[in-house]
C-alpha cells in the first residue's frame, strides 16, 4: 500500500507505548495495532484527530505517502 502509517516512528519519539496511547485516544489496542501494522484499510477523522492530539502531532506527521 503506498500509504505508510508512522505510528512506531512517533510513539518512539515520545517514549509512549501502544497501550498508553490506546487509553487516551479510547480505542481498542487490537484496533490501534491494526492501524500501526498498516492493514487498516480506513480510519475515521476523529480516530485520527484523537491520535494526532495525544501525540502532540499533525497528520502528516503520521501518515506518508510512499509510491
Amino acid at each position: 500500500m503506498a500509504i505508510q502509517v508512522r505510528l512506531d516512528d512517533l510513539l518512539h519519539e515520545r517514549r509512549m507505548t501502544l497501550t498508553e496511547l490506546a487509553d487516551r485516544v479510547g480505542i481498542t489496542l487490537a484496533n490501534l495495532s491494526i492501524l500501526k501494522t498498516g492493514k487498516a484499510k480506513a480510519v475515521r477523522f476523529s480516530t485520527l484527530e484523537a491520535i494526532c492530539d495525544a501525540l502532540d502531532c499533525q497528520p502528516g506527521d503520521l501518515l506518508i505517502y510512499s509510491p
